[in-house]
């Protein structure tokens, strides 16, 4: 089997087969980072850019640790340093990029929908690392496969995610992305940050964090995006963090075994305090290298298909 697409931009348009086998893919090539030699030729002779419009740490660098590690030549564009800042356009840049017998490129834009426009426009193969407040998708299959490291299964899972849905695309990810899989999904949030309309996803939508977490699998904290909100949805951070943080008190109302996570980057003593983080529960740090061995994984089965 292999992808059905030539690009990963969502996971909207993944089926639950695809995701299981990026999902099988990556717990395999998780064993190289375990391992004391960290590099392989499954990308040899392949070259992957990244072109990232937003800032980033975690996505931007396990993306390029991952082609290093299976022997691509990488490169990294942002657009501070590039043409965008005379004016060129983001087709003309991804055009560009192509030209260059480039074979992967790794996008992050503002615009909700830029990857989705410019995919048939060229050849290379586009993976969204984020396309404004739409999607996630990489973020949302590091995430299923910590679940899966611990519970063997995302069928019946009940997994509460909490804090600024209005404005993150990892939250649609893995709301979407569940769903596929088969697992239940609660919501919780101020109402001012809480679309109502993901109802029809099939999420629960809670009234209050405690009623999330309730019986939780596992429980997700979000970062509260003050960057993209407007004045007036949150009355201020003290009081997020009072009614929508997950304190220890909070965490409890989960399974005694649950899961917490976060995509990061986390600010400690709003989304959670930092014992929270650092509890016996938080697989954080895991995802983190979850991360880099979904997006092994994405980068393989792309060329793979490429090379079909």
């Amino acid at each position: 089997m292999q992808l059905r697409n030539k690009d990963l931009l969502g996971m909207k348009e993944l089926e639950a087969d695809e995701i299981d086998l990026i999902l099988e893919n990556a717990a395999t090539l998780k064993r190289i980072l375990d391992s004391g030699n960290k590099k392989t030729a499954h990308l040899q002779g392949k070259s992957v850019v990244t072109l990232f419009y937003e800032n980033s740490t975690r996505t931007r660098l396990s993306f390029e640790m991952a082609s290093k590690f299976m022997g691509a030549a990488s490169a990294n564009i942002a657009s501070s340093g590039s043409s965008v800042q005379k004016g060129e356009s983001l087709l003309d840049t991804v055009r560009t990029i192509d030209r260059m017998a480039t074979d992967i490129l790794v996008m992050r834009h503002p615009q909700s929908g830029a990857p989705h426009g410019i995919a048939p426009k060229v050849r290379v193969s586009i993976v969204n690392a984020g396309d404004g407040m739409n999607e996630h998708p990489t973020q949302a299959l590091l995430d299923f496969l910590t679940m899966k490291e611990k519970y063997g299964r995302l069928e019946g899972l009940e997994v509460a995610i909490v804090g600024d849905i209005l404005h993150s695309r990892v939250a649609r990810s893995n709301i979407w992305g569940l769903a596929k899989m088969g697992a239940r999904v609660r919501l919780a949030g101020p109402p001012t940050l809480l679309p109502r309309e993901l109802e029809r996803t099939g999420a629960r939508v809670c009234r209050t964090v405690d009623e999330a977490l309730e019986g939780a699998d596992v429980v997700m904290g979000l970062r509260i995006q003050l960057e993209r909100m407007k004045s007036g949805l949150v009355p201020s951070v003290a009081e997020y963090a009072r009614f929508y943080g997950i304190t220890p008190e909070r965490l409890r109302l989960a399974k005694p075994d649950a899961l917490l996570m976060h995509p990061g980057p986390c600010n400690h003593g709003v989304e959670m305090p930092t014992l929270v983080y650092e509890c016996p529960q938080s697989v954080i740090d895991e995802q983190v290298t979850n991360g880099v061995a979904v997006r092994m994984a994405v980068l393989y089965l792309l060329t793979a298909r490429r090379n079909a």
